[in-house]
């Protein structure tokens, strides 16, 4: 079971650069067994630009994922504090084995599906190019 992750463009592109090596999110799948993520930069690019495996899924309290992952978080702590704002729990996706793609693809093309995920949706890897 692989995961489509809807990601801001600015922040998918911190991600194929190196400079962003953990994905943040509020909410996180339950399928432990997932591996891959595949990345679709929202608008106004609005394609899956590449992919990635997890290295690890970390769970905690904000402030103490804050200091787990700052140095490469690719973010600032003012946007950290924000996003997490009111939540007693965030995760962080670490980011290994970045695959940009040459031609980004549309999520018909990959997944025969038409709208991206608001956060994240499950895809089977077998449906997959």
């Amino acid at each position: 079971m692989d995961v489509l992750l809807s990601i801001k463009p600015s922040f998918a592109s911190a991600i194929f650069s190196g400079e962003k090596q953990f994905e943040f999110r509020r909410a996180i799948f339950k399928d432990k067994s997932v591996k891959k993520v595949y990345v679709y930069a929202s608008k106004p690019i609005g394609l899956v630009i590449g992919e990635f495996e997890i290295e690890e899924v970390i769970t905690e309290e904000p402030n103490s994922l804050w200091n787990i992952t700052k140095s490469s978080s690719g973010i600032s702590k003012e946007y950290f504090d924000e996003y997490f704002e009111g939540k007693q729990i965030a995760h962080a996706i670490k980011v290994s084995g970045v695959q940009e793609y040459a031609k980004p693809v549309t999520l018909m093309e990959l997944f025969n599906i038409n709208r991206p995920p608001q956060s994240f949706m499950y895809v089977d890897a077998e449906s997959t190019r």
